[in-house]
């Protein structure tokens, strides 16, 4: 006999085991001395290089993209390219060990002073250059979620043109 919930959320609660959804951001940075894309280092497992982002809150996957990506690289103002448009939407159910989690991903400019809050999943944020990451998406040991951010940066670098240098 199937059993019968009073709610829609409760039956959500109850049987519902994924893809939940987050927002990631491919944040294009100058400080003065280098250019390149913004990486964090993850503070709590799954550990490694990630692009800032995080899992969707009760606000447009446009708004949660640009909130995750200031708090955890501490940039004041970052400018998605086209909220309307991401770059690209991926799933793998195994991409996340906790989880079945897809990604909605943006690209954007930031501005401001790299600096991650204190009691975000940033232990740090790095400015990488296109070259670096390149070279860093070659080594999936070194990344926490090695499925969607990695195809996130190979599409993102095929669409800017670097693979055709």
């Amino acid at each position: 006999m199937e059993k019968i919930f009073p709610t829609f959320k409760e039956y959500l609660k109850a049987t519902y085991t994924g893809p939940y959804m987050a927002t990631d951001i491919i944040i294009r940075y100058n400080d003065g001395k280098k250019e390149g894309i913004v990486l964090i280092e993850r503070k709590f497992a799954p550990y490694g290089l990630a692009l800032p982002g995080g899992k969707c809150e009760h606000i447009s996957f446009s708004e949660n993209a640009i909130k995750e990506g200031r708090e955890e690289t501490g940039l004041d103002h970052i400018a998605l390219d086209d909220p309307l448009h991401p770059l690209c939407v991926l799933s793998a159910p195994d991409q996340d060990p906790r989880a079945f989690i897809a990604t909605v991903v943006y690209t954007a400019q930031g501005f401001g002073r790299l600096k991650p809050r204190e009691d975000e999943d940033a232990k740090k944020a790095i400015l990488y250059s296109l070259d670096e990451v390149h070279r860093l998406l070659q080594r999936e040991e070194v990344w926490a979620f090695p499925i969607h951010h990695r195809k996130a940066l190979e599409i993102y670098l095929q669409s800017v043109g670097y693979y055709s240098k």
